[in-house]
């Protein structure tokens, strides 16, 4: 309790004095701390061993963010038109033919902040942490899952960076910018007004002006979102199935209101989760298949069964038959 108290007045000082932790390095060290907080009594090997298994994985995040950048220069044509024609489509005959990001804004939109607003900046700020403290979770309570999570969340990503270099899009805020749609504001962070803290989202602002301007084909703040829901959604209860999935409800409309993603960002961001979990799930089926037939077997026994899933959670332990009294 006491390490935990440490743990939390220095984050909260962190976040005020330099801004929320949005950055993976940054993250990772709040992350880390917290870690060696709740488990203070463990030994220092236990962890340096998370560090040396995290290295790796930070050192591919901070590879990912700047690569985001290069998908981007002055010379790039954004596509718009079909994103703003995807949209209407799908949604104009209820909202008076505009996008929903401009329909939102329209009826949503004060100069003061709401606490709509506030909730807005909480769940977008939730995208830069969720997924690191959930494999962090996994990390300390079962390592191979953690490599399940960590296999798919990679590919998440990679074949989100291949589709910003090869379909550059532009976001609501940057049609909006260039007379595309009608006036657009770029809100996600405004909520921290309410409490007076301006420098919440120090290194947040930041990001978004140094981010890829051109990277909103697939929503990867949702794709994020859902990814992590749908890994432990078996773990959990189907009474609980509604509030899990509502958070990446939540973060779509976060992203929609806040101008930040179109719908059809979303959707596909949606699909290239779906996509991931069938790849990589097959994918490492293949692999423990391939490691069955090389391994050497006595061919008196029966064929190895097909290995299970990684991703999914272990079986509950079977009970043993009861042992008939004597007569």
């Amino acid at each position: 309790m006491i390490a935990m108290s440490v743990w939390g007045v220095a984050f909260v000082a962190g976040w005020l004095v330099i801004g929320l932790p949005t950055d993976p390095v940054y993250a990772f060290f709040w992350i880390w701390a917290g870690t060696i907080a709740w488990y203070s009594a463990r030994p220092w090997r236990s962890h340096l061993r998370f560090a040396r298994d995290w290295v790796p994985v930070v050192l591919l995040l901070v590879a990912y963010n700047l690569s985001r950048g290069f998908a981007y220069h002055d010379g790039t044509v954004p596509h718009a038109y079909e994103l703003i024609l995807a949209d209407r489509l799908m949604f104009g005959w209820a909202m008076d033919g505009q996008v929903p990001t401009v329909w939102l804004q329209q009826h949503l939109y004060q100069p003061e902040v709401r606490w709509w607003d506030v909730l807005v900046s909480w769940v977008y700020f939730s995208h830069f942490v969720a997924a690191l403290a959930a494999a962090a979770v996994l990390w300390m309570v079962e390592r191979s899952r953690w490599a399940a999570f960590m296999r798919r969340w990679f590919f998440l990503c990679a074949t989100g960076l291949i589709t910003y270099f090869l379909y550059p899009a532009a976001p609501p805020w940057w049609a909006a910018q260039n007379g595309l749609i009608e006036e657009v504001a770029r809100i996600s962070t405004r909520g921290w007004k309410a409490f007076g803290m301006h420098g919440a989202g120090n290194l947040l602002n930041a990001g978004q002006l140094a981010s890829n301007p051109v990277a909103a084909m697939p929503s990867l703040h949702t794709a994020f979102a859902l990814f992590v829901v749908l890994f432990f959604l078996r773990n959990v209860r189907r009474r609980w199935w509604p509030l899990l999935l509502a958070y990446p409800l939540a973060m779509t409309f976060t992203l929609v209101y806040s101008g930040e993603h179109y719908v059809i960002d979303v959707l596909v961001g949606w699909a290239y989760v779906a996509m991931t979990f069938l790849v990589v799930g097959w994918a490492e089926r293949w692999w423990a298949r391939r490691k069955a037939r090389a391994a050497p077997t006595d061919t008196s026994t029966a064929e190895p069964a097909t290995p299970p899933d990684p991703a999914a959670p272990p079986a509950p332990p079977t009970k043993a038959p009861p042992i008939p009294s004597p007569r």
